[in-house]
């Protein structure tokens, strides 16, 4: 009798003014797969989400290990975009979250980030030789990174174990994270994006039957 390697659980990043509907249809699904989410903030303290959600962290950080991990989700946050006006005032700088996520990709372990958390990568230099997307060019742009001609205007990127997404594309990132960890492929990825993206009907029989199997 043999027993199946339990799986490495997925790492969330949380921190103060996260934008709550960004994760919640990857970090769902993961779970139904398997998956064990934790949540990491930059200390161990809880922090509070732009809805109102105040969230105990599972662990911080600097506890995290690549090696431990089967990908590190980066959600969006207003200190994204304040980091620098916030790492001067002596408040959150959620700088070295960009940096963890250098150290994933270095490590070969995925990472996927989505919204403000784009900026963050790319101020860290890691959009520079990555096809990549956001919200819109221009907000990238403005951090002075050199992957601008590595844009790609569409609902979401993956590119060397890289996620991108902007903050109206939830159920697009989910999808390729989805692809990422091998929870859905093939005809039943295509019918779970139909299904919560399009609301089309004739995708949920297309998951029925999948299950079924």
């Amino acid at each position: 009798m043999t027993s199946e390697t339990p799986r490495k659980p997925v790492h969330l990043a949380v921190y103060d003014t996260l934008a709550d509907w960004e994760t919640g249809y990857a970090t769902a699904h993961l779970a139904r797969a398997g998956y064990g989410i934790r949540t990491v903030g930059p200390s161990a303290e809880p922090v509070t989400s732009i809805g109102g959600l105040r969230i105990q962290p599972d662990a911080t950080l600097d506890d995290v290990r690549p090696q431990d991990s089967a990908l590190l989700i980066l959600p969006g946050a207003d200190l994204w975009t304040e980091t620098s006006a916030a790492t001067a005032a002596g408040g959150t700088d959620l700088a070295p979250f960009a940096r963890k996520a250098r150290a994933f990709l270095e490590a070969g372990v995925p990472v996927a980030a989505i919204c403000g958390a784009t900026a963050g990568l790319a101020r860290e230099g890691l959009l520079d030789d990555r096809d990549h997307t956001s919200a819109v060019s221009f907000y990238l742009a403005a951090t002075g990174y050199k992957g601008g001609d590595r844009y790609r205007d569409t609902d979401a990127v993956t590119d060397r174990h890289l996620i991108t997404a902007g903050p109206t594309e939830p159920v697009a990132f989910a999808r390729e994270i989805l692809r990422m960890l091998g929870v859905y492929e093939g005809e039943v990825l295509d019918a779970w994006y139909r299904l919560f993206h399009d609301s089309d009907p004739e995708a949920y029989a297309v998951l029925e039957e999948a299950t079924a199997r």
